[in-house]
Order: structure tokens, then C-alpha cells, then sequence
């Protein structure tokens, strides 16, 4: 049986690990770092072992992984991701799926899925991952794990494999609340925008979207924190449904991708696992006054999303819509899964804003996220928020 801490890792891991500063807020701390960031004298693979094949070692580590590692983190290993960064399941086809920890015999989510195993097992104490579509804040939902999406640009991305720019950002997990915020200190750039939380919105369409016991435990949990909260205020995200946010993410992201790699994988037809061969054929035909007619409704979500939350306002909503589905589900039923997942993360996606995901309880023995969406700027009162919720939350 693959342990969780073996199936985190590519094949093509470290040799022996990297060791951070002597002295520094992360001293003494270990680091996984998803297979996407460059880090000096070893390839990154995307995934995918032909990309790894036809490519050279780095020159240069990554900025935020150099941070990691200045703050005094050891770097033990690089993780398993979905190939091309192109799913939330967190199956790879070549790699194999690596082991949910708190949902035995339930997908880890994806894309940073190694990241967020690796972490859940404790064979890190944090895990370097990235965000597009939601590749961070799903599988720390599904792994019970403290995760952030940062205001897009807030953390570095040199010497990161893009996979939609538009919408790309780091992120990273944790276990602990603690050490949730001291990591967003060391990871996070400029650009703060700093204020208290003075006003609450829940998210009334996108919890719709999720199932009924999962809307249970998070009511429950802001019912139980509502003495550190500010009076609850019911909104609605998208006045017109999600459903059109999320088709124009759908398009957009699919125009980028393969204009980042559809060249390369027309010329070198490498063997792309089930359900990202597909959706790599869908970006194929995305064509260019779609992704302009897409990118019309970015401008109306994004002017929605910042309109309501000025400094000072969070968002509430789930962060996954289910628990961890199970690892034999069919191609259609992945799909769908998918399909409810980026109704919601694409919220913060479309309006590049920060979103952090905190382990709210569990539903039927399964992890279950409760997410928050802050203004432009507002990661570190996410991360503060994330803490002083903490003792509201089960398990």
C-alpha cells in the first residue's frame, strides 16, 4: 500500500534536501515545493515526464522558494501535481494520485495535490503550492489543511510554470494557524491594504452550490464565532448566477493555457493522462473573440466583486462544494465535480482577490473548508482571521 508520504513525491525528487538560513522565523521548519517551481541544478517536470525529459536542469532557484529557504526552512522534496496544472482532482496519470491523509480512499484535489498530502501527512511542516482555478484553497478543503490564495501578483511567480496568467498566483499550506501567518509574513510582498474586519457578507448563491451537510457544519461554524465576527449580512455574489463567471473563467483560462503550450504539445503529442487530454482539447478551440467576449464578463465580476468588498468587508463562502469525492469516480463524474468546484473559485479567480481556507469540521469523517475573500491587499487580515477562528473550529 503507497504511504502518504511516498506518493507526495515525484520520482524525480531531491537527492538530499536543501538547507535553509541557520537562523530565521522558519528555522528548524521543513518545506515541499510543488513540481512547477525552478529550483537550481533540477528540472521541473509540470507533471508530466516527457515536459521533465525535454528539459534542462534550472539555473536559478524561484524567488519564493528562495524566501523559504532565506527565512530558514530546509527544502525536502519537490510534489506531485495534475499535469500542466489543468484539473482540481489531484490524479495524476503518470505519478499516480498521491494519498489524501485525512480522507482515506477520497482525492486529495488537485492541482497541488502532492503539496497538500505531503503536508496533511506531516512530512512537512509547510508545502509551497499555486492557484489558479482554485489549485491551492480545493485541495485544502479536502485535506484539512490552513491554505491562501494571496491578491494575485502579492506573491512572486519568477521562476514559476505558468498555466493561465490572467489568474495564476502562489499559494501555500499549513496545519497550523500559527504558522499559517508567520509563513504569509515571509511569502507575502507589498501592496497591503491593512484593516480590521468590521463587516461580514455570506455568500448566499455560492452557498447554494454546495451539498446540504457541508452548508450545515459552516453555518454552524460562523454561528459559533459569531461573538468574534460582526453581524452576518446575506449577499449575493453574482446577481446574474455564477453559472456565466463560471463559463468566462472556463474560456479564458483555456485561451491561456494553450497559448502558453498548445505549440508544444502539437509538435511533441506527449501522453496527457484522462480528463486533462481533454480539457487541453477543449482550450484548443477556444478562439480569440471568445476569450475578448470572456474577458467583458471579467470586467463586470471584478467590478462586482471589488464593489462589495472595500477594506473592511469579507466574504464567507464554501470553499469546496462536497467533501472529498472518492478516487473511483467516472471521467462524467470528476467532470461534474469540477464543474461545482470552479462555480465557486472562480469568485476570487475573476476578481483577483485573496481568499484564505481555514479547517472548519468534518462532514461523514471528511475535512470540510471554510473559505473568506478579502478586498485588494487584505491577505494579512485573512491570515489574522484564519487565527482568531481557530478555536470555532473542529477538527
Amino acid at each position: 500500500m503507497t504511504s502518504p508520504r511516498s506518493s507526495a513525491f515525484v520520482p524525480h525528487d531531491l537527492v538530499k534536501p536543501i538547507v535553509g538560513a541557520p537562523t530565521g522565523p522558519l528555522t528548524g521548519l521543513t518545506a515541499a515545493i510543488k513540481d512547477m517551481y525552478a529550483i537550481a541544478g533540477e528540472r521541473t517536470g509540470a507533471g508530466n515526464p516527457e515536459w521533465l525529459a525535454r528539459h534542462e536542469p534550472e539555473l536559478r532557484t524561484a524567488p519564493s522558494v528562495r524566501k523559504l529557504l532565506d527565512a530558514g526552512a530546509t527544502v525536502i522534496g519537490k510534489t506531485v501535481c495534475d499535469e500542466f496544472f489543468f484539473s482540481v482532482t489531484g490524479a495524476n496519470a503518470h505519478y499516480g494520485t498521491p494519498v489524501n491523509p485525512r480522507a482515506a480512499g477520497r482525492l486529495p484535489g488537485g492541482s497541488s495535490s502532492g503539496s497538500a498530502s505531503a503536508t496533511a501527512a506531516g512530512a512537512c511542516d509547510l508545502a509551497l503550492g499555486s492557484d489558479t482555478g482554485g489549485s491551492v484553497r480545493i485541495p485544502a478543503s479536502l485535506c484539512g489543511l490552513y491554505g491562501l490564495r494571496p491578491t494575485l501578483g502579492r506573491i512572486d511567480l519568477g521562476g514559476a510554470m505558468a498555466m493561465a496568467p490572467s489568474f495564476d498566483t502562489a499559494g501555500y499550506f499549513v496545519a497550523s494557524p500559527g504558522l499559517f501567518a508567520k509563513v504569509g509574513r515571509v511569502l507575502l510582498d507589498g501592496g497591503a491594504v491593512r484593516s480590521g474586519v468590521h463587516r461580514l457578507l455570506v455568500a448566499s448563491d455560492a452557498f447554494v452550490e454546495a451539498d446540504a451537510a457541508v452548508v450545515a457544519l459552516l453555518k454552524q461554524v460562523l454561528r459559533r464565532s459569531a461573538e468574534i465576527l460582526p453581524a452576518a449580512i446575506e449577499a449575493t455574489v453574482a446577481p446574474a448566477g455564477l453559472a456565466p463567471w463560471r463559463q468566462c473563467f472556463r474560456v479564458i483560462q483555456g485561451r491561456e493555457i494553450w497559448e502558453l503550450y498548445g505549440e508544444w504539445i502539437t509538435r511533441n503529442q506527449p501522453g496527457l493522462g484522462s480528463g486533462v487530454r481533454e480539457r487541453i482539447a477543449f482550450a484548443a478551440t477556444v478562439t480569440a473573440d471568445e476569450a475578448v467576449a470572456a474577458r467583458r464578463i471579467q470586467a463586470e465580476a471584478r467590478a462586482r466583486m471589488h464593489g462589495l468588498l472595500e477594506p473592511g468587508t469579507v466574504l464567507a463562502l464554501p470553499t469546496a462544494p462536497s467533501i472529498a469525492p472518492p478516487i473511483n469516480l467516472t471521467l462524467e463524474e470528476l467532470d461534474h465535480f469540477r464543474s461545482r468546484v470552479m462555480a465557486l473559485t472562480c469568485i476570487a479567480g475573476l476578481s483577483g482577490l485573496p481568499q484564505v481556507t481555514i479547517p472548519a469540521g468534518r462532514v461523514d469523517g471528511c475535512p470540510v473548508g471554510l473559505s473568506f475573500v478579502a478586498w485588494v491587499g487584505g491577505d494579512e487580515a485573512l491570515l489574522d482571521l484564519a487565527v482568531a477562528l481557530a478555536p470555532y473550529c473542529g477538527g
